[in-house]
């Protein structure tokens, strides 16, 4: 095949293994078939009985869905700050009182922005993700996210070949915390309000761009941040244009005790107040929990969910470097619940974020079994696309759009293979991915994506890390000296 273009006719891969999709369940099929024309699947199975133009053999590899990340990082790994080094809000993970004193302003230029998205989607490709909504942080930006910088990342994801849906994040409100180190909300209302109506601009011109690869989603950011108002016209704005609406919900002690303080409600319950939950609504992480008069809110959460069809967004990796886990999660699907998966943080490895999911899910549950790996498996592709109401996304079977990779199980690091499922749960990880289709476009083969030099991004990624570092020393960004900032792992000498 052309790398990064749809050629004409029949395309043939085959596979050690393929994920197919039948009666609404995955299957695995031993040394299958996947065909695809003009971007659709037309067969999976074996020896196909038509002509095909060409072939891609991969006789050790497991071929399977792309994987459709739901809270896909888009952005530089300033996570990192805060890994050791707390509290994080003396580490660049809150805005400082002196910086919203002096503007506040944008930390990074508009190139450095158009540069990060493009890094970013392109390593969600390299780890096998074929459908992404974008999310990245705003400790270092003036406010909300911007038209200009969300055209540039659907040029990008155009260029790359990914399957997108962008929507540039607003609020109402950002976290401050002063000297004293007390953290509080700072709201503009009318900042957020501006910042739903470029959302709305966003929707309106982008949607649909690049053969229906790129599509459009309204993205308040942190429900803590927003006020009644906002989040009440953006979800009379969702359902006018009938887009996906993502909102980070139940994700951390100071979200769940601020909307408890401010409306006397769980998160989950305010939402519902506002009218703003229904089957286009995703919601990461749902971890944490207010308790009134000593009673936990999970299980009234949990059945206004169901109600409204939302989808709950799990993130095990970052979830668990903070201390938090979605918990019970078999439990939950059996009684409804749609779970899928976004991997919200560096690497953007969807295959780490199901092993993670896996083990903590058993720890949780104090059980060898439950999760399973397909129910990880199915959280990363077919339930991902059915929360974006995409029935032709996330398996392979006749009339789906032809998302595929290739996972490569021939070499010495994955270990013995009975399962590939459960192998990959065990063995592998998102540099195995060698192979990616999307739509019928071999956009990445042998781990190479045209016009992207992986060596010179991460470089470029590096330096730019480092610039906003280097900022800190002169307390520009109101932090302490660079000094102050970690808590080494262990002690360090410098050379000389």
């Amino acid at each position: 095949m052309s790398l990064g273009r749809r050629d004409a006719g029949r395309t043939l891969v085959s596979g050690r293994w393929v994920v197919g999709h039948q009666d609404g369940r995955h299957l695995l099929i031993e040394r299958g078939e996947v065909v695809f024309e003009d971007g659709a699947i037309v067969f999976v199975g074996h020896a196909f009985p038509g002509e095909v133009a060409r072939r891609i053999d991969r006789p050790d590899a497991l071929i399977a869905p792309g994987f459709v990340d739901l809270d896909a990082v888009s952005d530089l790994d300033t996570a990192v700050l805060s890994l050791d080094n707390t509290p994080s809000w003396r580490k660049g993970r809150v805005w400082p009182q002196s910086y919203v004193a002096r503007g506040p302003y944008e930390m990074y230029s508009p190139d450095e922005l158009a540069f990060q998205k493009r890094y970013a989607l392109a390593q969600l490709l390299r780890n096998g993700v074929t459908t992404a909504l974008p999310i990245a942080s705003l400790f270092y930006r003036q406010w909300g996210e911007t038209y200009d910088e969300f055209a540039a990342a659907a040029q990008a994801a155009e260029e790359l070949g990914l399957r997108v849906y962008l929507g540039p994040a607003y609020r109402s409100g950002h976290t401050v915390v002063d000297e004293a180190g007390t953290v509080s909300l700072l709201i503009d209302e009318a900042r957020g309000l501006a910042g739903l109506d470029e959302a709305v601009r966003f929707c309106r011109d982008m949607e649909g761009r690049a053969g229906g690869l790129v599509r459009t989603m309204l993205a308040p950011d942190r429900i803590e941040g927003c006020t009644p108002e906002l989040l009440r016209r953006t979800a009379e704005a969702a359902r006018a244009l009938d887009v996906p609406l993502r909102l980070h919900c139940h994700q951390s002690r100071f979200e769940v005790d601020e909307v408890a303080k401010r409306h006397g409600l769980s998160p989950t319950g305010w939402l519902a107040s506002l009218g703003l939950l229904g089957p286009r609504v995703l919601l990461p992480h749902f971890t944490d929990f207010p308790a009134f008069d000593g009673v936990s809110t999970r299980e009234r959460d949990l059945a206004t969910l169901l109600e409204a069809d939302a989808t709950v967004v799990h993130c095990p990796v970052v979830m668990a470097r903070n201390g938090a886990v979605l918990d019970q999660l078999s439990d939950l699907r059996e009684r409804g619940l749609r779970i899928g998966l976004g991997t919200d943080t560096w690497p953007p490895d969807m295959i780490l974020n199901m092993q993670v999911g896996l083990m903590l899910g058993r720890v949780m549950a104090r059980s060898v079994s439950r999760p399973s790996s397909a129910e990880m498996f199915d959280a990363a592709t077919w339930i991902g696309a059915d929360a974006l109401g995409r029935p032709d996304l996330g398996r392979l079977m006749p009339g789906a759009r032809a998302d595929l990779i290739a996972i490569d199980f021939g070499h010495d690091g994955i270990g013995q293979v009975i399962d590939p499922i459960q192998t990959l749960m065990q063995s592998s990880c998102g540099r195995d991915v060698t192979d990616v289709v999307v739509d019928g476009r071999l956009v990445m083969e042998g781990r190479i994506l045209p016009g992207f030099d992986a060596a010179a991004a991460h470089r470029q990624a590096q330096a730019q890390f480092d610039g906003l570092i280097a900022r800190y020393p002169d307390r520009t960004f109101g932090h302490p000296p660079v000094s102050e900032i970690f808590t080494p792992t262990y002690s360090l000498r410098r050379a000389p």
